[in-house]
């Protein structure tokens, strides 16, 4: 069988709505054969014929499996930095829990033990790492778990201490809000 049929027949028997993102590994592990050369020549063919779609440098999504219910960038995420510790944090929990007054459109925020970027997804948004310090049992009783986002979350008053340790610009910070959800 062609690698391009293979591949495509492996993630289509592999992906749904629940798993449809794959990182270069994933791929790889299909056709261990190819050189990494080979397979991403391969994924250039795949992605021109549709059965996969490239979110980010190393990251792909196959877009028959279904939605991911909006959570696309949050998933990729988690993804992306699977072996470090990562919390949503900053902007986007501030966002979700009305502290502050503009939500921000696809760009979330992230604490992360590794290192601070921001990476583009192309026309899915931006997923922004920070850089953090801190341990996860100095906070972990100011997480909780996001199933929908297969991320940790930092409650609202965590997140307030974040944009200060971080020099993040405050202004859009509504602090009436923010002392009554803290």
């Amino acid at each position: 069988m062609q690698p391009a049929k293979q591949l495509a027949q492996v993630v289509a028997s592999l992906a749904d709505a629940e798993h449809n993102l794959f990182t270069l590994d994933d791929l790889h592990g299909a056709l261990p054969q190819l050189s990494r050369a080979a397979l991403r020549a391969l994924l250039s063919r795949v992605q021109r014929d549709g059965w996969l779609k490239r979110v980010c440098r190393g990251l792909y999504l196959c877009p028959k499996a279904g939605a991911s219910g909006g959570r696309l960038l949050y998933h990729a995420a988690a993804r992306l930095r699977a072996h470090e510790f990562n919390y949503l944090s900053l902007e986007s929990v501030l966002s979700d829990a009305g502290i502050i007054s503009q939500v921000p459109s696809n760009w979330i925020t992230l604490m992360s033990s590794g290192r601070s970027h921001v990476v583009s997804c192309g026309g899915y948004g931006h997923i922004e790492f920070v850089h953090t310090q801190k341990r996860p049992a100095a906070v972990a009783d100011q997480l909780t778990y996001d199933t929908d986002c297969r991320l940790w979350r930092a409650t609202p008053a965590l997140a307030l201490s974040d944009m200060q340790a971080t020099r993040r610009n405050t202004d859009l910070v509504d602090w009436e809000m923010a002392r009554e959800s803290v």
